[in-house]
């Protein structure tokens, strides 16, 4: 259904579903999203516009850099365990701040003020392990850290990782092309989606239905 919706965006033929008054109602007092997306703060980003979806589609997280902290773990919880999801789905894009930032800091050794210090430390594990498989393409840092990002949530929340074992939810990782409106696959868990060898060549790797 994603996929399918990211298609139409991204040919300029978006059916805008569920967003009428009847399904302004039919939401008022309850939400059955069919997927949690945790994405980056971006402004081009909005991801019910890029997948084509509606009121109460999506339960969406976002923070700079998706990056992952007690409360977004939260939120992901609330979506699988209360509203019941069946998908996870972490979405990083091209052209994106955090990651660059993160890069220069690296590469400087500069810190950050205030609170984006706090962001660029959440990144940080990802640029590291992306220079030490050798990656320098900009797409191979972002698939890179969106695969972190799905080892992250995997590994730091026990309520999704028994929901992947169980066979209830799955989680992918997508990464997003601004220019093309476009999604790949990066990584996926608990479902047999191969990922695009072209969203980063080199590095991709295999499904894992842990």
């Amino acid at each position: 259904m994603l996929t399918a919706g990211n298609r139409r965006f991204a040919a300029a033929t978006p059916q805008h579903p569920n967003q009428d008054a009847v399904r302004r109602a039919g939401t008022a007092f309850a939400q059955h999203p069919h997927a949690v997306l945790l994405g980056c703060s971006d402004s081009r980003l909005a991801a019910e516009i890029i997948f084509d979806q509606g009121l109460g589609d999506l339960f969406v997280v976002r923070t700079a850099g998706h990056a992952v902290g007690p409360e977004v773990l939260g939120s992901i919880e609330y979506g699988v365990s209360v509203l019941g999801c069946p998908l996870v789905v972490v979405l990083g894009h091209d052209e994106r701040g955090a990651v660059a930032a993160t890069r220069a800091a690296v590469k400087d050794g500069t810190t950050a003020r205030g609170y984006l210090r706090d962001v660029i430390e959440r990144v940080t594990p990802s640029v590291l392990a992306a220079q030490a498989a050798g990656v320098s393409e900009d797409d191979g840092f972002i698939a890179t850290h969106v695969r972190h990002t799905v080892d992250l949530v995997m590994e730091r929340s026990q309520e999704l990782a028994d929901q992947v074992a169980s066979g209830r939810t799955a989680v992918v990782g997508l990464t997003y092309r601004l220019a093309e409106g476009t999604v790949r696959t990066v990584t996926s868990r608990g479902l047999d989606l191969p990922p695009d060898e072209t969203t980063a060549p080199g590095i991709a790797s295999a499904p894992d239905n842990r």
